[in-house]
């Protein structure tokens, strides 16, 4: 597990309030993520939504959590983070009818470099961040360029959740649990140019006698299957938050919280077993597969006492590699949309390095500067 400055996990949430928050938050409350370790929750809203938090806190008093400490409900970000250990920033500005993504990048840039900034000046260099609010790779890298004080390898975006539908779908067509499906990856954004990849390192446990199989060995040995993996199956990942949308009214917020609560749980406390690999979109300072440094990009990753790894080796397909180059590239374009805004008041995004060599390593070897609001944005 983690590190934590005291005996209590101190943990806040932006955009607590909102529809992601509130089915996060009882995952926290109740020990779901850190076991039996006392916690203290800092939930963090915008004005207008502090009435509500407060109803949100009453509702964490009546339910008697037996781990949960305190909650402290603030619309200042700087009491927020202050010495916590985790950051789960969540709070973002949605993406509204005819808005341009640029204008939403901008938008986003806006509120995720006043949190980079704050902090910069309140949390511990210890802290580790988690970045929900869309558009996620973006924000984060926006944040992590503004905390200077806190290395990039205790920042990631949240592509656990595409990950999880990834399991889902193969285990659907395979006819077997998501929970033998190991090793897909998401590599990318986390958006509709991301690749899902069950070929390069895929395999499902077979529950009668624990082989690993390789999930290419069963998808490739069928046209029908081959086909499905290829196309259908990758833009099923690729769209299926806009598919809960058009299903369910509003966004996925119920499987994002529990996918958040997971990436956080086997990030900084459980770990991953040997040889399983999880995708998180981390800070790219080294090239992984030639992908180019200084993007916040989903890779397969290992984790191991509260840090993550970039697993690498993975011979990946030609046609593997043209799909990482469609997300890299519109990654790119977004890094540039955020600096036409950022450089106009302060310097560019800018590459930054590890303050640890081991975190470069596979284990194998709202409109204003200040602003932010309830998110709402695909999930």
């Amino acid at each position: 597990m983690m590190n934590i400055e005291s005996n209590v996990v101190k943990v806040a949430i932006s955009g607590a309030a909102g529809n992601i928050g509130y089915a996060l938050i009882p995952l926290l409350a109740s020990g779901y993520v850190f076991g039996e370790t006392p916690i203290e929750l800092r939930l963090l809203e915008i004005p207008p939504a502090l009435k509500t938090l407060s109803g949100i806190r009453m509702e964490l008093i009546d339910s008697a959590f037996p781990h949960l400490t305190n909650v402290i409900c603030t619309t200042e970000p700087c009491e927020a983070f202050d010495n916590v250990d985790v950051v789960v920033l969540v709070g973002g500005y949605p993406r509204k009818q005819g808005m341009e993504r640029k204008d939403l990048i901008q938008a986003n840039t806006k509120i995720f470099t006043s949190m980079g900034r704050a902090l910069n000046e309140a949390a511990s260099p210890n802290v580790k961040v988690l970045v929900v609010a869309n558009p996620a790779n973006t924000n984060c890298l926006v944040a992590l360029s503004e905390a200077a004080s806190i290395p990039t390898k205790n920042f990631a975006a949240l592509t656990y959740l595409d990950h999880q539908r990834a399991k889902a779908q193969i285990a659907g067509k395979l006819g077997l649990r998501s929970a033998q499906i190991k090793n897909v990856t998401i590599w990318g954004n986390h958006s509709n140019t991301q690749f899902p990849d069950a070929l390069s390192d895929g395999y499902y446990l077979n529950d009668d006698n624990g082989e690993q199989v390789s999930l290419s060995s069963v998808l490739t040995a069928d046209d029908e299957l081959l086909d499905w993996i290829m196309n259908e199956f990758v833009t099923t990942v690729q769209n299926r938050g806009k598919r809960v949308i058009e299903v369910r009214g509003s966004s996925s917020a119920l499987s994002a919280a529990q996918a958040t609560a997971d990436c956080l749980k086997t990030w900084l406390v459980t770990g991953t077993p040997d040889g399983e690999t999880v995708s998180m979109a981390v800070y790219n300072d080294q090239g992984y597969y030639g992908v180019q440094k200084g993007l916040v990009f989903s890779f397969p990753v290992e984790c191991k006492d509260g840090e993550w790894y970039v697993k690498t080796g993975l011979n990946l397909s030609d046609a593997a590699l043209k799909r990482l180059n469609i997300t890299e590239k519109e990654l790119m374009e977004e890094r540039e949309d955020a600096n036409s805004l950022i450089s106009k008041t302060s310097a560019s995004l800018r590459l930054r390095g590890y303050s640890s060599a081991a975190s470069t390593a596979s284990l194998a070897s709202s409109e204003s500067d200040t602003d932010f609001v309830q998110l709402t944005s695909r999930i």
